[in-house]
């Protein structure tokens, strides 16, 4: 396997026409990492992840790869392979053939492209169902031939453009787990691009949160978790409550955040004296009864919705409507009923200015 690359982008702008696709977009992808962009439809992540493909070019600034400025180069010249979010496998070819497409096309004798295809299969899984044509797989199988045909041309850096968004929920779980297994077992360099939160904290060594064509946030997956920068991170990585807050300064790092009958000594992250808003995810609310002690803030039940494991709520409160989380017990509450939030003093984060 080729040694992975670092992808740096270094105030990267994309335009089609008049429509800005990439705004001045800067980051570095350690090499042998997985780092996800996650973002709505429209945000740009696509396009960031085609730029590195050489699928398109920068309007201004450079992509470069290991260190080599590949900014005009063609796809063929970068070392690059790419699993598509349709797989793209040829119907008419079998599995082997499918995954040897690329070694052919670059002139490899047909044996030891034959045998790098063989190799990439096994690899993923799928040794035996050389014969097969994808017609006769499941789509996880799909899948994972798709990985296999990128792999064999052996890249420093695999590209994911929303590869699990054609499985069911069950499948996509397990398929995140292999690509992550891979990834790790291989080293090689990966850019993930997903619009599911839950995917990217999974399987990320590194987040890039985009949103109108720029970097809203990057870093962590905890660190984003923990502590979103302002109130589009806090609610698209994870459920997050958005409540009005009163903050008192104690020193340069810290201040008292007042929510209702409740306090937290929490990070200020620069926001001054008076009001603020703070995001709130379910693991820091504690459903209470109404009237209880320790309670922040009173309500009445909005909605109610049984999962299974658990229960979900909305609860009216003064300060706004309130998405909380709770075990099932044998008694659950209904819309209407009186209730009341508390603060477990963990999954708090003041959104700074």
């Amino acid at each position: 396997m080729t040694r992975a690359a670092e992808i740096r982008f270094e105030h990267v702008t994309k335009r089609f026409g008049q429509a800005v696709a990439v705004n001045d977009v800067s980051f570095t992808i350690p090499a042998g990492t997985l780092c996800t962009l996650l973002g709505p439809s429209g945000c740009g992540k696509t396009t960031i992840l085609r730029m590195v493909a050489g699928l398109e070019y920068p309007t201004s600034g450079q992509v470069l790869i290991g260190g080599q400025n590949v900014s005009t180069l063609p796809p063929s010249e970068r070392d690059v392979s790419m699993v598509f979010q349709s797989y793209a496998l040829f119907p008419h070819m079998t599995v082997l053939e499918n995954v040897a497409y690329g070694p052919t096309v670059a002139r490899k004798p047909k044996k030891q492209a034959e045998d790098a295809a063989r190799a990439a299969l096994a690899s993923v899984g799928l040794s035996g169902f050389e014969a097969r044509l994808p017609s006769e797989l499941s789509g996880g199988q799909q899948q994972r031939v798709a990985v296999a045909r990128a792999l064999v041309l052996e890249p420093s850096v695999l590209l994911f453009d929303e590869p699990l968004s054609n499985l069911d929920a069950r499948l996509r779980r397990h398929m995140r787990e292999e690509i992550r297994e891979l990834q790790q077992r291989l080293g090689v360099t990966a850019l993930y691009v997903t619009h599911d939160q839950s995917e990217a904290l999974a399987i990320s060594d590194k987040i890039i949160v985009m949103n109108n064509a720029v970097i809203a946030q990057e870093g962590k997956p905890r660190t984003l978790y923990d502590e979103p920068v302002n109130a589009f991170v806090a609610g698209f990585i994870g459920e997050a409550n958005r409540l009005p807050v009163t903050l008192n300064r104690l020193d340069e790092k810290h201040a008292t955040v007042t929510l209702g009958k409740a306090s937290l000594i929490l990070p200020h992250r620069g926001r001054g004296d008076g009001k603020a808003e703070i995001a709130l995810r379910p693991e820091a609310i504690a459903l209470l009864p109404a009237g209880h002690r320790d309670a922040a803030l009173d309500g009445t039940v909005a909605k109610a919705a049984y999962l299974g494991a658990v229960m979900e709520y909305t609860i009216d409160t003064e300060a706004g409507p309130v998405f909380v989380i709770a075990p099932v017990t044998d008694a659950p509450l209904s819309a209407g009923d009186a209730a009341a939030i508390g603060l477990t003093g963990r999954g708090a984060a003041v959104l700074a200015a």
